[in-house]
């Protein structure tokens, strides 16, 4: 049985709190004003991005484009951390402030924004895409966005609290990682740093393991949204339950009001022993504890070796271009992303200091750090799971993230947060 938690922190607060943020500008002065002129006028390209944890190296590497490139200027924007990226998106350009690049996640996403997508099908560096980062951003059969990497996620775990708890084999089922949750807490070491009061490492990430593990999982959401299939009563989500009150009872006080610097700093300070989260976060991490010993176990739902033994890894996001932006910043946007992913200089940064794992045949990212190469080594091995929750209805992950919450909090039960599901989905489809 799961253990109280204290009151769920409201997700609308929340979410108006963070959108506050939107208009900060984590790159130039944002009161540059666009030029539509030829070659030799300055360009200014307007980007918003949601990725917190690259502000500062995308910052550095537009500012080398800049470097070869005296014309052209960037006015940066970074949501995200916790903020509602698409929500702040839509108001960007609600209000007539429309940037040049901004991300988009591909599948579902794609087409909602589809009238707003530049076709580059044509640029240079679409043929040296994997085939597994085409697909979130194909419509019928044109590519309209360039992945921003491939990432993965499980738990990340810390070596040496492992082996001071006396774990020896890492866990890859249910019940083992049960018991290795009792070792660390016999040991007086918090097992999980769980960020709940993030709706997306809920509703994005957490929620997607249950998906990711039905035999199909596309055929599942199809059937959802023709009403021919349920949460309440399908058997991985019952059994995911399980995982969910694992991360509870054996997780840092307060999940609830943790956000997602204050997961990352737990772990990283060795605060705790495990955190559901990805490679994204290695910078972070290794900011705080550069010789931190860590690595990747699996996400598991039940006894299942086999099934369970698996990371998910996918396409987080990806660049797009506004098609209806001034020519000269779209040809320039263009110009940018193909040198970003081309040019000595872009892909090094890429791989050294954005800690990428590129999309492309053409940029080798061996030997980069222990999350990445975790991530990779399941890649080769053919043990993933897929990434899904772009092809949720619009706005749904967010409603499941706080349907999350409210089952964390104890404010509703097992069986209430099921039916509350299917009430999500049978609304957000339409």
């Amino acid at each position: 049985m799961k253990m109280k938690r204290l009151s769920i922190m409201s997700g609308v607060l929340a979410t108006s709190l963070l959108l506050a943020t939107a208009c900060s500008n984590s790159g130039s002065d944002s009161s540059s004003q666009k030029s539509s002129g030829g070659s030799g006028d300055e360009v200014v390209i307007d980007m918003f991005q949601f990725k917190v944890e690259i502000a500062d190296q995308l910052k550095a590497l537009t500012d080398e484009y800049s470097k070869e490139n005296p014309n052209v200027k960037f006015n940066i924007q970074t949501v995200g951390g916790g903020a509602d990226y698409g929500a702040a998106l839509k108001a960007q350009f609600a209000s007539g402030n429309e940037p040049d690049i901004f991300n988009n996640g591909g599948f579902q996403e794609a087409q909602t924004w589809l009238e707003k997508l530049e076709d580059l099908s044509d640029q240079p560096w679409v043929d040296e895409l994997y085939d597994v980062a085409k697909e979130p951003m194909t419509v019928d059969g044109k590519i309209y966005g360039q992945p921003v990497n491939l990432e993965g996620y499980g738990f990340i775990y810390n070596k040496d609290l492992f082996e001071k708890a006396g774990i020896k084999e890492l866990p890859t089922t249910l019940p083992e990682l049960e018991k290795a949750s009792k070792q660390l807490k016999d040991k007086g070491i918090t097992a999980f740093s769980n960020g709940y009061g993030e709706w997306w490492v809920l509703g994005n990430h957490l929620f997607n393991i249950p998906v990711a593990q039905q035999d199909d999982p596309d055929a599942f959401i199809k059937g959802l949204n023709e009403g021919k299939a349920k949460f309440e009563g399908n058997e991985q989500f019952k059994q995911f339950m399980d995982l969910f009150d694992l991360t509870l009872k054996y997780g840092n006080k307060n999940p609830l009001t943790t956000d997602y610097n204050t997961q990352v700093t737990q772990f990283a300070s060795g605060e705790t022993a495990m955190m559901q989260q990805g490679n994204w976060t290695v910078n972070m991490i290794t900011k705080i504890n550069p010789d931190i010993n860590m690595g990747f176990i699996p996400m598991p739902i039940n006894d299942d070796k086999e099934k369970n033994d698996k990371l998910a890894v996918g396409v987080p996001n990806n660049w797009v271009i506004n098609k209806n932006a001034p020519e000269a910043d779209k040809e320039e946007a263009k110009k940018f992303l193909n040198w970003m992913v081309s040019s000595e200089v872009g892909q090094k940064m890429l791989v050294e200091e954005f800690k990428f794992i590129p999309a492309f045949k053409n940029i080798d990212a061996k030997g980069m750090d222990a999350l990445s190469d975790d991530i990779l080594k399941y890649s080769d091995e053919g043990k993933t799971l897929s990434w899904n929750w772009f092809k949720y209805p619009d706005g749904a992950v967010q409603e499941i993230g706080s349907a999350m919450q409210s089952y964390a909090g104890d404010q509703i039960s097992e069986d209430e947060f099921l039916k509350k599901l299917d009430e999500i989905w049978a609304k957000m489809k339409k």
